[in-house]
């Protein structure tokens, strides 16, 4: 068999021919430079073949036929574990000693330059491979709107359209930015908070060529006790009592925006960190959401009170919660709008990602945004009237989240307000099978009509991606649910997806190593160690006199001045 391409988390060269040997031999014997084969008798086992100039690629190794030399001979170079290669069964025997060694010095000379020429056609053919998977013929600019659910991501998940597994894999990576910049430890002064600044948010997370630009950091408070989402520090004198960084409002910078071919407001969501209790202690009942003033006119539209608790709590004494999450969300997407659609006349998106609990968010957020009609706008700055209007699209991608609202809920979402969701689920983690166990969109249409009376049925909302953990070679099996549910481990999936029953092919090359950043799933001969991130020396410094402390960090933002303008505009200006 063909030795694994990935023999550690870091990503290897390919395997590649030899350059410039000629073609016309017809032997299963080949050519080989990098990667070494097992001896095997033939290559016709061999199940994919992808074709290139001077090779063939077959099981993700580039391999070379047998090749005819000029002088009408043939000749077989072997993997370079074996003793130097000798005149081939085609060529005429040599009739003396010296006809060998001749032949051999002549294999030697071609052999070194072939490889003085290797490393240029390794160059080109990774540059044509990398413009293969990320840049279709059809740019993002061209097809963002059929990316964002159009046409509910028909015939894009099976297989798996290229294009939209990157822009996955990106949004994935803005919801996991929300993980990695999260102060969680007890005894930092500034747990619960976000620990970098947020004019250099991504920036300090490595993410320079993100293209976003980080406009407000988002807040909550939360009357229920959910110790695994709301973490509180052991220091006497803290940033905030009652309030947690759960988020962040960027939008595309110019560049990003020519690319993507319209300005994109994103909304990411933070979840929880570790372990899963959460699920138990937000899963209570379903509640109208017009109780918690969302705009709906339908009483029997509900979502999970956990949930609407969360995202519409505040703490009037507390100068970073004193406005409820939805509050802050919903001004400062609006600021957006009427900044790039109204008076620049951009074409404009809302794109809203979450992991987990913050998948709930998510969707919460964007039926809020739809049901209070922020993405309405003039068509024209002097545009006035409802026939006017334009609607700005509003797409959701999840990961791994619950149910979150009762069967109207999903009717209103889908059919009436036209919002498109594309959820990212793992078959085996259970955060995405609850609430809703035995009432769910899954059971038959006459029980589910019997459910819809009950307190505790449930549905999911938008179109669903399945992936299986099992089928990469690269994760062990575990019964840590926390596996499952990992977000990292999600976007390595998603990378290796190809389309059902496809094998799994990291198409993108994302480094398997960041699955293990926050949990242990990665197989042992990778030598990750697991939870392998962390800051240096946990944030300690060493201060002029020697002794090590916490610094001091920037001012942590309030909110905007113009915050009353929009609540007055979206009708939300009642306590403040």
């Amino acid at each position: 068999m063909v030795a694994m391409a990935y023999a550690s988390p870091r990503l290897l060269p390919p395997a590649f021919p030899r350059r410039g040997s000629g073609s016309g031999s017809t032997s299963g014997e080949i050519s080989w430079v990098g990667l070494k084969p097992s001896p095997v008798p033939n290559a016709s086992f061999f199940l994919h073949s992808e074709r290139t100039p001077g090779g063939v690629r077959r099981s993700g190794a580039w391999i070379r036929p047998l090749s005819s030399r000029n002088d009408g001979s043939s000749s077989t170079s072997k993997p370079s574990s074996t003793a130097a290669a000798v005149p081939s069964a085609a060529a005429a025997p040599p009739s003396s000693m010296m006809a060998i060694i001749k032949e051999l010095e002549r294999e030697q000379r071609g052999r070194q330059e072939e490889e003085a020429e290797l490393p240029d056609e390794w160059e080109e053919e990774r540059e044509r491979r990398a413009q293969r998977q990320h840049q279709p013929q059809e740019g993002l600019a061209l097809r963002w709107r059929e990316l964002a659910g159009r046409d509910d991501w028909a015939g894009l998940i099976d297989p798996m359209d290229p294009l939209l597994r990157a822009e996955l894999i990106r949004y994935g990576e803005l919801a996991q930015a929300c993980y990695d910049a999260y102060d969680f430890d007890p005894f930092s002064k500034y747990c619960g908070s976000c620990k970098y600044s947020r004019r250099r948010f991504f920036e300090s997370l490595g993410m320079n060529g993100v293209g976003y630009d980080v406009t407000r950091y988002v807040f909550a408070t939360s009357n229920i006790d959910l110790p695994n989402f709301f973490k509180r520090s052991r220091w006497p004198k803290v940033w905030s009592e009652s309030a947690n960084w759960i988020g962040y409002v960027a939008v595309s910078d110019d560049a990003t925006t020519a690319r993507l071919g319209r300005r994109d407001i994103a909304v990411a969501w933070r979840g929880t960190v570790t372990r899963l209790e959460w699920v138990a202690d937000l899963m209570d009942f379903l509640k109208p959401v017009a109780v918690e003033g969302i705009p709906c006119a339908d009483p029997t539209v509900k979502v999970e009170s956990g949930f609407l608790d969360l995202y519409t709590d505040k703490e009037l004494g507390c100068r970073f919660s004193k406005y409820s999450a939805r509050e802050q969300v919903l001004t400062e997407v609006r600021r957006l709008v009427q900044r790039y659609a109204v008076e620049r006349g951009e074409e404009v998106s809302i794109t809203i990602t979450g992991h987990s609990l913050g998948s709930a968010l998510a969707m919460l957020s964007a039926f809020d945004m739809a049901e209070t009609g922020l993405n309405r706008v003039a068509a024209s700055a002097a545009g006035e009237g409802e026939a006017e209007k334009r609607v700005v699209p509003i797409c959701v991608y999840s990961f791994s989240g619950p149910r979150v609202g009762n069967g109207k809920f999903k009717e209103r979402f889908e059919e009436e307000l036209g919002l498109k969701a594309l959820r990212v689920v793992n078959v085996h983690d259970t955060v995405p099978k609850v609430p809703g166990v035995f009432f769910n969109e899954r059971v038959p249409a006459a029980v589910r009509r019997i459910g819809e009376a009950l307190p505790w049925s449930y549905s999911h909302v938008g179109v669903e991606l399945a992936l299986d953990h099992r089928r990469s070679p690269f994760l062990k099996e575990t019964t840590d649910p926390a596996c499952f549910h990992n977000l990292e481990a999600h976007l390595h999936l998603l990378d290796g997806y190809h389309g059902k029953g496809r094998r799994f092919v990291l198409a993108s090359g994302r480094d398997p190593a960041l699955v293990n950043k926050a949990c242990d799933f990665l197989k042992d001969h990778h030598m990750v160690p697991p939870n392998w991130r962390q800051d240096e020396n946990k944030g300690m410094i060493r201060s002029h006199d020697g002794r090590w402390i916490q610094p001091d960090r920037p001012r942590v933002d309030e909110h905007p001045p113009d915050i009353h303008h929009h609540l007055r505009q979206l009708g939300l200006l009642f306590d403040h």
